[in-house]
């Protein structure tokens, strides 16, 4: 469990690093038919800040937590990044993207934090 927080954190300050927004982590850990223990999900305002987030979420998992994801897909449009950590997957968006999926509500029974906005 250690580990898993230890790499959120990390995930969560590559995101702040970047200055990603609207960050929030979906505890998925009591809901047996879920991929994954947490969510971590936040968006870019451009294809480009989305791009500049993945590269530093995958620095920051990697320097910070010694984790490497498993797979990421989505870099080339770069409208919606997820990065598979097994045990994490990070979802970045473009706004408009995010609203669309609304992946904090899929699964309504899981605790959602909402990490606040650093300046």
């Amino acid at each position: 469990m250690e580990e898993q927080t230890q790499l959120v954190e990390a995930i969560i300050k590559g995101i702040q690093e970047k200055k990603g927004s609207e960050i929030v982590v979906s505890d998925l850990t009591s809901i047996l038919t879920a991929p994954c223990k947490y969510f971590v999900i936040c968006q870019g305002n451009s294809p480009q800040q989305v791009e500049a987030i993945t590269r530093s979420v995958e620095e920051m998992a990697r320097t910070q937590a010694g984790e490497k994801p498993a797979a990421i897909v989505g870099r080339t449009q770069a409208q919606w990044v997820a990065m598979d950590y097994g045990t994490v997957i990070v979802h970045i968006f473009l706004p408009d993207v995010r609203d669309y999926y609304d992946l904090e509500h899929l699964w309504e029974d899981a605790p959602v934090t909402r990490v606040p906005e650093v300046n």
